[in-house]
């Protein structure tokens, strides 16, 4: 099963979320920033390199706070795994999103987030549903 890493920036009580491309599979919905695990590479691993591609931080450390299954309609099933990130260097700037935003975590339920990241998302900030940022 493919992994697929999350990561939970958090900078003065607001969360860092990018928004995909128009191109791009789930079209300009909501995300945090990561992505696949790499044949031969951790989660941990994955976040660090993702995080430098897509961020351009470095020595991106976290430690997981969640973990499922999730299946897109059509789509093999893969594992998601959330990390707090803790620690990095260097500031995060975007390099991949259409935009990038930091959010208030109870003011996140108001993005069209993708699908995988809702159940998440539910739990992080006490269950209010996703809107249409």
């Amino acid at each position: 099963m493919v992994q697929v890493v999350a990561a939970i920036l958090e900078r003065d009580g607001r969360i860092l979320i990018g928004q995909r491309k128009p191109g791009q599979s789930h079209p300009l919905q909501w995300e945090f920033p990561g992505g696949k695990v790499e044949p031969g590479e951790t989660p941990e691993q994955a976040l660090a390199r993702e995080l430098e591609e897509e961020l351009a931080i470095g020595a991106a450390a976290g430690v997981e706070i969640a973990r499922y299954p999730y299946q897109y309609p059509g789509r093999d099933r893969i594992e998601l795994i959330f990390f707090r990130v803790e620690s990095y260097t260097g500031q995060p700037q975007n390099l991949v999103f259409q935009a990038m935003r930091w959010e208030p975590a109870q003011g996140l339920a108001s993005f069209d987030f993708v699908e995988g990241d809702r159940e998440f998302l539910e739990a992080f900030t006490g269950g209010n549903r996703a809107g249409s940022h």
